[in-house]
């Protein structure tokens, strides 16, 4: 007899969703769908807005990564505007993205994904969680947490507000960086990198080999993907051109203003959420696991496929290893895992270089800006993906018009296709348990939505 089975909610995900997976009559899985309720509004009621509220305003739109939010809607008011942030403004603005990025994937591998890998997907639910993690490995969970609030604590202390920021402004930001500051976050930073490496070390000893096999099997399908690279094609997180790169490899590279004429948006009647799509291959949208059209990923597995190489030396070297054990571009969802603490290795890196600049320093940080009629389309790599800010303004600085593609939105596709692969691979004539359903999570896990 056909059923329905319900994961309701999805654990440990930074965010709310559910999974209905119809079974047919013979207990073999008919579709699976993941219902994600993300209408927010904010395109809506920012309107009539004056623009330069508006990096405060969508800050709102996630707890969990609102430094993302606030540059990109600063990027977007200074294309409105026409203004150019000065140097020290412009790398003010990415240093406090690269430490948002550095502390946001701490959280995503150890407090949410790791208990599927450290405690094991067959373990009771009660003590797969971070609580068994840090009972099984007190000392690693307690230098896990020092090493987020070192991250979490860098961005308070500097800019007074880890959440919800208000630094960033037109034209660049809201103060400068004193030199003292400078070194005490230098050093936190270094700190922070020494971690991500030894991260990095024990995921590729210890974590990741055991589970060659569900990296082979859950949630693996084969799509495109996007990110951002600078001019000599390298992993950028702040600034560059986009690529669309093909299932094949081929890529397609444009500015951010162009974006339109690329990616399209469409509305499922499943979902709350917007489904993006590349429109410069496979005309149309579809799910279809064997043919899909015009599907594309995001985030950390995406970014580093796109991207030819990264500036860095040890996430480079760490690229390198990772693409002589599963080619370019990796399709495997698990693989976002690895990816993230790749990037994790860039994040650190980066902003210890821009510490380094001599010009991080210099008091001039905020360009002359006046409102006027405009548009300016604001881009940034978030932790979960591609974050597209788009705005116009009116002769008097306020918003007529805003559209905004989050991280997560990209994916939303790719996430409903890996669940459903993850669930036809796993659930036959009606056998179902917890081990099971919690693999069937872990295909949503891997993109951190």
């Amino acid at each position: 007899m056909s059923r329905v089975i319900n994961i309701q909610p999805i654990t440990r995900i930074e965010g709310h969703a559910s999974i209905g997976i119809e079974l047919d009559d013979a207990g073999n899985v008919n579709q699976a769908r993941v219902n994600i309720l993300s209408m927010r509004g904010f395109e809506k009621f920012v309107e009539g807005k004056p623009a330069e509220e508006l990096p405060r305003i969508v800050s709102r739109i996630c707890g969990i990564c609102p430094w993302m939010h606030h540059l990109a809607s600063n990027k977007a008011v200074d294309g409105c505007f026409g203004v150019t942030p000065t140097p020290a403004g412009g790398k003010l603005r990415e240093l406090m993205q690269a430490i948002s990025h550095a502390e946001d994937k701490l959280l995503h591998f150890f407090f949410l994904a790791a208990a599927d890998f450290v405690i094991g997907p067959d373990t009771d639910y009660a003590v797969r969680n971070v609580i068994g993690i840090v009972k099984s490995n007190p000392d690693l969970a307690q230098r896990v947490v020092k090493m987020r609030q070192l991250a979490k604590m860098t961005l308070d202390q500097f800019s007074n507000k880890a959440i919800h920021p208000i630094a960033g402004v037109p034209g660049g930001f809201s103060k400068p960086l004193r030199e003292e500051d400078r070194i005490e976050i230098l050093s936190r930073m270094r700190q922070l990198l020494d971690f991500a490496l030894f991260t990095m070390d024990l995921a590729k000893k210890d974590i990741f080999p055991k589970y060659m096999e569900a990296i082979q099997t859950i949630g693996v399908i084969r799509t495109g993907f996007i990110g951002t690279v600078d001019d000599d094609g390298a992993l950028n997180l702040y600034n560059g051109k986009l690529r669309l790169m093909r299932p094949d490899g081929s890529i397609t590279a444009f500015a951010y203003e162009d974006y339109t004429d690329y990616i399209g948006e469409q509305v499922l009647p499943f979902s709350y959420g917007k489904f993006p799509y590349a429109r410069c291959w496979n005309e149309g949208f579809s799910l279809d696991l064997d043919e899909p059209r015009g599907v594309y990923r995001s985030n950390t597995l995406a970014r580093i496929n796109v991207a030819d190489k990264i500036a860095t030396p040890r996430a480079q070297a760490e690229l390198e290893e990772f693409r002589q054990h599963f080619g370019r571009p990796a399709q495997a969802t698990l693989l976002y895992h690895w990816a993230r603490l790749i990037e994790e290795v860039y994040a650190c890196e980066r902003a210890i270089e821009i510490l380094e600049d001599p010009e991080i320093t210099d008091p001039n940080v905020r360009a002359a800006v006046a409102p006027k009629a405009g548009r300016g389309v604001g881009c940034v790599e978030a932790p979960r993906g591609t974050l597209i800010h788009d705005y116009t303004t009116d002769e008097n600085g306020l918003i007529l018009h805003a559209n905004m593609i989050v991280g997560t939105t990209h994916n939303l596709g790719p996430i409903n296709m890996s669940v459903d692969q993850a669930a036809r691979e796993l659930i036959h004539d009606g056998v179902v348990n917890e081990g099971i359903l919690n693999r069937i999570e872990m295909a949503v896990r891997a993109y951190d939505p």
